[in-house]
């Protein structure tokens, strides 16, 4: 037995010298590798919602976490919800389709929720995007499109130029923009998207946005506290991803910083908490709505460890989800199945 363990255990060794240590067996593993990782993703194919986590943080996280994102996917069509930083570097780690990427959908315009929109524009059109992509937001949308298409200006005429016009065609590398109300703002093959109003004061105008396709749905928030538009707007909703913010991490935060000087960053700290939902205020409505799974998505403070996860979830029941970037949730077509992955 010995002998056998033995035998075993200088194949590995040989094996992990073969790859680590010689260029054949480095070639070998890389294009192994590399088949895989660019195979096509025909696993994420769902009949009905498949939601994903792109970004799960909020502004002055130290968790290296993206900020503001949500892709989903109804049937084989794309969208995504806000693109804070590092977002579209989420997406493209989870493998998510962006070459029939239809649209990002804005609810407001501050940094963390938009940041990354040259980004995922750019990948989408180097990953083979065969039109402009749209962006959808409220009023303002048309002049945050208008310059982050000016910035990316002479990158866009740099590459079609490098690569040649039949790979980068540089008319799909410059965004359209469209200026969106509440109310209905897509209808089409059996799914709809509508924009609903969140107060998010004093950032006005905001939405949320919510999707329905074959008897499922979901509904971002984007940046909002509780209110009776709000919670109309999610009735009966499947999944509601909600940004949600700890009171007392909050406080205790702006608390900390006042007692060691430091009134400034206190005053900011202190200052977001009339303006993102409680977790408290969220489990109340989602109850009032009958919403079915409840997870928080842009959470402020984003729990760093398990300690700060337990006091982030202190007052609230077992099944609400606490997410990060990579959560997944998937709704089959017609049923009140909701499977939940991290990836």
């Amino acid at each position: 037995m010995k002998k056998v363990f033995l035998c075993i255990l200088g194949f590995l060794v040989a094996g992990y010298f073969f790859v680590m240590e010689t260029e054949s067996g480095q070639d070998l593993f890389l294009d192994r590798l590399l088949s895989v990782m660019t195979q096509s993703q025909q696993e994420f194919l769902v009949d009905g919602l498949d939601v994903y986590v792109c970004g799960a943080s909020s502004p002055l996280s130290t968790t290296g976490s993206a900020q503001s994102c949500v892709f989903v996917k109804a049937g084989d069509r794309s969208f995504v919800v806000d693109v804070g930083p590092g977002s579209p570097g989420v997406i493209r780690r989870l493998g998510l389709p962006l070459h029939n990427l239809e649209g990002v959908l804005l609810t407001h315009f501050h940094g963390d929720h938009i940041a990354g929109l040259g980004d995922i524009n750019f990948n989408s059109w180097v990953a083979g995007r065969n039109k402009q992509l749209m962006v959808m937001g409220p009023e303002g949308v048309d002049q945050v499109v208008s310059g982050f298409n000016q910035a990316y200006s002479l990158d866009s005429s740099y590459r079609t130029r490098h690569h040649g016009w039949d790979i980068l065609p540089l008319e799909y590398s410059v965004m359209k923009s469209k200026t969106i109300k509440s109310g209905l703002i897509l209808e089409e093959d059996g799914l709809t998207i509508r924009a609903f109003r969140v107060d998010h004061s004093p950032i006005e105008p905001a939405v949320g946005y919510r999707f329905d396709y074959k008897g499922r749905s979901v509904a971002v928030s984007g940046d909002a506290i509780v209110t009776k538009e709000y919670q109309e707007a999610v009735e009966s909703v499947d999944l509601l991803l909600a940004d949600a913010l700890s009171t007392v991490l909050v406080s205790k935060m702006s608390e900390a910083l006042a007692d060691n000087g430091n009134k400034r960053t206190s005053k900011l700290i202190h200052d977001v908490l009339d303006y993102h939902a409680s977790t408290t205020s969220l489990v109340d409505m989602a109850k009032q709505a009958n919403v079915k799974q409840l997870a928080f998505y842009h959470m402020v403070p984003m729990p760093t460890n398990m300690f700060t996860e337990k006091v982030f979830r202190r007052g609230l029941p077992d099944d609400v989800v606490i997410t990060d970037d990579g959560s997944r949730f998937i709704l089959p077509a017609d049923s009140e199945e909701i499977s939940i992955e991290s990836i």
